[in-house]
């Protein structure tokens, strides 16, 4: 229950930080739901996404497990239901297959109200929760997340795609359905991931940029308009916090990546140390390639606490000098 209670604060952070960039509420959003987060948070991410379309869980008097769903009235909503569109990773499919089944059956319902289209997006009936084919997991985007092209882009977005193009309906089976996922990213004006890990960042793995980042691309792959990107901080409970995708990247720079103490910091860590140090730049350009979201100022604030450091430079030639040559050609290919 306390999980509900908070991913109801998400979910009322999320629409009101949408309704104050865009002036209306969002229409049609796609969640991004992974397994490791869904066990420590007991599932916060799965009740915002539930809160947004206007629904809640029922529960069972004699466990307190969570049995069904029922659906809230338009008029206790006070809002029109988002559309929502759950893209669960290989992990959460198989570790949660019951939530899966749960929100596509309560799509079905809602789809049956008398309500007005405008109200209620459910009443178009379409597959709502999309995962890897069984048995799969991860983005494999591997070369196209280094590949700054217009090409590399195009690849990392069809990666995404082909990565997320199974459905699984309430029964619990899956089918590829290619074409329901291209009409749910195109139709999508959001996409929203929430991060709970304080001890974590954007730029620490190359998971983030594959989701987040891979969204983006797939967005363009299919010719659409780039949608609002949201990177929901829940590490304080007491107040979470939707910022945007370009927000949270700039916070992290700022803090960690182009903060002196934190380089510092890893050249007390040898080769790892230099390692961090290289694989920062990575996910950073990786952001950079595939959402067209990251202002250029930040590269240059990254690359000023990088090699614009002699002690820095000299640490990486003697420890990791791999890590260096990779930091010099992040640049120069991204400069190009």
């Amino acid at each position: 229950r306390s999980a509900v209670a908070q991913g109801v604060k998400l979910a009322e952070e999320l629409v009101r930080r949408h309704l104050q960039d865009q002036g209306d509420y969002p229409r049609a959003l796609v969640v991004d739901l992974w397994g490791s987060a869904t066990m420590r948070t007991a599932g916060e991410e799965f009740a915002m996404a539930l809160h947004l379309a206007g629904l809640s869980p029922v529960w069972d008097a004699g466990t307190e497990r969570v049995s069904g769903f029922e659906i809230v009235p338009l008029a206790l909503l006070g809002r029109p239901r988002v559309d929502v569109t759950l893209r669960v990773s290989g992990l959460f499919r198989d570790v949660f297959p019951g939530l899966a089944q749960l929100f596509e059956a309560a799509a079905q319902a809602l789809a049956q109200r008398e309500e007005d289209a405008a109200d209620n997006p459910y009443l178009a009936a379409s597959p709502r929760v999309f995962g890897p084919k069984p048995g799969l997991y991860g983005m494999g985007m591997g070369a196209a997340l280094e590949d700054y092209s217009a090409e590399g882009r195009a690849a990392a977005g069809e990666a995404w795609l082909a990565a997320s193009e199974w459905a699984i309906d309430a029964k619990g089976e899956a089918q590829p359905a290619r074409a329901a996922l291209e009409a749910r990213v195109r139709a999508a004006d959001g996409f929203a991931h929430v991060q709970d890990l304080a001890e974590s960042d954007v730029l620490l793995a190359s998971d983030y940029a594959a989701h987040e980042g891979g969204f983006a691309a797939a967005v363009a792959r299919l010719g659409g308009q780039a949608p609002a990107l949201y990177h929901l901080d829940s590490t304080r409970p007491d107040r979470p916090q939707a910022r945007t995708l370009s927000e949270e990247i700039a916070r992290v720079v700022r803090a960690r990546a182009a903060n002196p103490d934190w380089a510092t910091a890893m050249m007390a860590h040898g080769f790892r140390g230099g390692a961090e140090i290289a694989a920062t730049m990575d996910h950073l350009a990786a952001f950079a390639h595939l959402t067209r979201a990251v202002p250029a100022h930040l590269i240059d604030l990254y690359h000023e606490a990088t090699l614009g450091r002699e002690d820095l430079v000299a640490f990486l030639e003697a420890a990791n000098p791999q890590a260096l040559q990779a930091l010099r050609d992040r640049f120069r290919a991204l400069h190009e």
